[in-house]
């Protein structure tokens, strides 16, 4: 199938052209025709398999076939993403898709400043590309609006609902029309997504191309055993044996990513640079362009740039350390083998870390390659320490409010452990675990049920139970 194929305007295709694409990927193809068509969509496919364009060309030949009037501040399509990088990918992949053609887009997240975001607003836009939390401060403040809204994405959903959104998305949807074209993309396909879509999504289309929570298959993994003292100089090695010239390396705290990449400096003379959420976003958008460009060797990041970093051609990814939730390995990797190409995933894995490489083995249904190195093997008398259970990371991405999972490696345990010693529980009150500041309004008072939901649920688990089926079958004839 060729692009010419997929009902795309000629300004769009001459963008493609440019690129160098003649071929959509197996999402694109079939994302595209039905999101043209105004379907809602939920679709999964594994990182860097072309799903941003998958809905980025066929929103833009949307706008393209109305020209309805639009009073100040409104907007026509909504793109919400858990991360400044993706947030920033996505307008990248827009204005890079749209040169050609007459719209208005705009990236919102925090970390800048929001003065010069609510002046862009009132001038007039068509697309926003932006991160909940920022966002929704905006809304209140009477800042944008929702009403003529005629499509929203949820990027990366998986991702939003785990960094504690949901109370955000459901906030803003409220202030959305009922009657809009809502797509739910995403890179892994959990239960939880499914149960989403079905109170989001009417009469889905459902896209899966690639097995669930697989990863990319041109992408080789290994693991190599060694003692947690002797990760940084194993790292080195590597990196300088093998003549590594980018590499990204992915740890689980931010100080954890800071300590790292002043070792590699210091010790071994490698260029780094570290992206995290304590960085300003001059300082991480400086980080990732000098990556890019050649100037830095060593990007050490945590997961909050495991969904934005998009790198053509990166050919080495490494797990410093394991993610504590096996999802995130699969977004890690996915960082290289982009678009059909080759690329190599390396984890150091200490005594620590056993169990995280059997639940991440058992996630993506593989085991991993072991290759045991004689002068970095590892010491059989350290015993195993507990990992603290979380994701690193740092705050939620884009500057939003604090999410309801406190990221590890800051002391976040401790003091929590400690404020639970000092407040005494309300008596005759039933324990409650949930943070306060997720207590909204929307919850304490909840609207009366959608009458539809029951048949909108129903009719996404049929074509869902359809899919398990089939998936079944598939599995048998293996």
């Amino acid at each position: 199938m060729k692009f010419t194929e997929l009902g795309l305007n000629e300004s769009l295709l001459k963008a493609i052209k440019e690129q160098g694409y003649t071929e959509p990927t197996p999402i694109q193809a079939q994302a595209i025709p039905v999101v043209i068509e105004g379907r809602d969509v939920l679709a999964a496919a594994q990182t860097g398999t072309g799903k941003t364009a998958g809905f980025t060309l066929p929103l833009l030949e949307r706008l393209s076939e109305t020209k309805p009037h639009m009073k100040k501040k409104q907007i026509r399509v909504l793109v919400l993403t858990p991360t400044r990088e993706l947030a920033a990918q996505v307008a990248d992949s827009i204005a890079t898709y749209g040169k050609y053609m007459s719209y208005k887009s705009m990236v919102i997240f925090g970390g800048v400043g929001i003065n010069p975001q609510f002046a862009a607003i009132k001038k007039g836009v068509d697309i926003v590309i932006a991160t909940p939390g920022r966002l929704l401060d905006i809304a209140s403040q009477d800042g944008i609006d929702f009403s003529a809204v005629e499509t929203l994405v949820l990027d990366e959903a998986d991702r939003m609902l785990d960094m504690g959104f949901i109370n955000d998305i459901k906030k803003l949807m409220a202030m959305m029309p009922k009657k809009k074209q809502t797509l739910l993309f995403s890179a892994t396909f959990s239960k939880e997504i499914k149960a989403l879509a079905s109170g989001l999504l009417k009469d889905p289309v459902l896209v899966e191309v690639a097995r669930e929570n697989s990863t990319a298959g041109k992408i080789s993994q290994v693991v190599y055993p060694v003692d947690k003292s002797r990760k940084r100089e194993l790292l080195a090695q590597l990196i300088k044996a093998n003549d590594w010239k980018q590499v990204l390396v992915f740890t689980r705290t931010k100080h954890g990513a800071n300590k790292v990449c002043k070792q590699l400096e210091e010790y071994s003379g490698i260029k780094a640079a570290a992206i995290h959420g304590n960085k300003s976003q001059g300082a991480r958008t400086k980080a990732l362009a000098d990556f890019k460009e050649g100037r830095v060797r060593v990007l050490v990041a945590t997961d909050i740039a495991a969904r934005g970093i998009d790198i053509d051609q990166l050919p080495h990814v490494v797990n410093f350390e394991l993610p504590n939730v096996p999802e995130d390995y699969v977004h890690r990797i996915g960082r290289t083998g982009r678009a059909g190409m080759k690329g190599e995933a390396v984890s150091l894995v200490c005594i620590d870390e056993h169990d995280l490489l059997k639940a991440i083995e058992r996630f993506t249904k593989s085991n991993i390659k072991k290759v045991d190195l004689e002068a970095f093997r590892p010491d059989p008398s350290i015993e195993a320490e507990p990992i603290q259970n979380g994701r690193g990371g740092g705050k939620r991405g884009g500057g939003q409010r604090n999410g309801n999972r406190n990221a590890s490696g800051n002391g976040s345990r401790n003091n929590t452990k400690s404020n639970n010693r000092n407040k005494k529980p309300a008596k005759n009150k039933p324990a409650n675990n949930k943070p306060e500041n997720d207590k909204t309004p929307t919850e304490k008072k909840r609207k009366p049920r959608n009458p539809h939901a029951e048949k909108i649920g129903s009719n996404l688990q049929a074509k869902l139970d359809k899919l398990d089926k089939k998936s079944n079958n598939n599995n048998r004839r293996k």
